[in-house]
């Protein structure tokens, strides 16, 4: 094995910090400004409105086009509910994996780049490597946009963008775009023995769930079997749900989430209209009965995907550092799409395995750290020429 203790270090280091979306990542962001602020390095915020949380970006070497963004979210899925058998805030190395909240997703590809930092500045780079580290990507890529755009606005312009979300160092130029709702439903409350009079507002619910249900069920039908994504079409799907009060009262109110991943190329607004419609010819039903009755739809989130295309300088560059021949695509979504619905080329690159994410006993390899290290290292000697 090769020395990769520094690397370890570092990931130890950013696990340590409880950067659960819910809570603040401030103080992951102080550590690493004052760290590179210790090698020279000017870093920059970009915080949300309230100050609670902050994208942070650097550039390290020269302020000079064709520089390669190193692109890494700090937040992390939490692990309330789940069964770990380690501390989940503290790595725990065994059997040739280290165990932590986020270390496949995705504080290792950051730790890598923070630990290789006095490395990139020993090298005497001729074009830069510049950080950029997120907030709130768990909960919709909710961070990013803000700092995509002063880094677009101030920086020199980046010849590609290398998201380190965790692929197993397999070079990936596609995603899907996932954009989340929540749809509120006011019925009209009677004893549940008069449902002549009341609108349950659970039972209309259930029937835009079912609508839901039957516009996956038609887009896995009419599949394109040449789509490279599995599954290969749009998905939607309802995982929240709540409404109702008594047994025997009809529901006053439901509310349910859905969320929404598309494949490049579908329209997102399309579906979004088809579900719109059958709620309103539904609001107008229940309005028949009661003008009390409502039906709301809430956009929560909306990220667009990263389309895969045969002109990508970031994918060209990824595969000759890693020394990868083909790309693939993969069915979640990240602030890649982002990155490239800005300008910039864009592909998605590092280590441990998404299979791993989210999960309890979470885990990356000492091979993948191996080998995004050595991935960053070539990176570095290439920047350098």
């Amino acid at each position: 094995m090769t020395d990769i203790a520094k690397q370890l270090e570092w990931i130890s280091r950013l696990v340590a910090f409880d950067t659960t979306s819910s809570r603040s990542n401030l103080a992951l962001i102080e550590d690493v400004e004052a760290y590179l602020g210790g090698l020279g390095v000017e870093t920059f915020r970009v915080e949300n409105d309230e100050g609670t949380k902050s994208n942070l970006y650097a550039v390290v070497g020269p302020r000079v086009e064709g520089g390669v963004v190193l692109s890494g979210h700090t937040d992390v899925v939490p692990v309330d509910g789940q069964d770990w058998s380690t501390d989940p805030w503290t790595v725990t190395e065994k059997n040739g994996r280290l165990y932590g909240r986020g270390v496949a997703d995705m504080k290792s590809f950051s730790a890598i780049g923070l630990s290789l930092a006095p490395e990139m500045l020993d090298a005497e780079l001729k074009r830069p490597l510049i950080f950029a580290l997120s907030y709130d990507e768990e909960i919709g890529c909710l961070g990013a946009p803000r700092m995509i755009e002063e880094i677009a606005g101030k920086v020199p312009a980046p010849a590609a963008v290398i998201v380190g979300e965790p692929t197993n160092m397999n070079v990936i130029n596609g995603h899907k775009g996932i954009a989340s709702f929540r749809v509120t439903v006011k019925g009209y409350t009677t004893h549940s023995s008069q449902t002549d009079r009341g609108v349950s507002a659970v039972e209309a619910a259930a029937r835009l769930i079912s609508k839901i249900a039957d516009m996956r069920a038609a887009r896995e039908r009419a599949a394109d079997p040449g789509c490279p994504f599995d599954p290969p079409y749009s998905t939607m799907t309802v995982n929240v749900v709540r409404g109702g009060t008594q047994l025997n009262i009809m529901a006053g109110e439901a509310t349910f989430d859905w969320d929404l991943r598309v494949v490049p190329g579908d329209s997102r607004q399309d579906i979004v209209d088809e579900f719109s419609d059958f709620a309103r010819g539904l609001e107008a039903q229940m309005r028949a009965k009661s003008s009390l009755c409502r039906i709301s739809i809430e956009q929560m989130t909306d990220a667009p995907p990263l389309a895969p295309l045969d002109d990508n300088p970031a994918a060209d560059l990824a595969k000759a550092v890693s020394g990868r021949n083909a790309t693939g695509v993969v069915p979640y979504a990240a602030e890649a799409g982002q990155f490239q619905e800005a300008g910039f080329s864009t592909v998605i690159c590092g280590p441990g395995s998404i299979d791993q994410a989210h999960q309890p006993d979470e885990y990356i390899t000492l091979e993948q750290v191996e080998a995004g290290t050595a991935f960053m290292r070539r990176l570095i000697a290439r920047m350098a020429v």
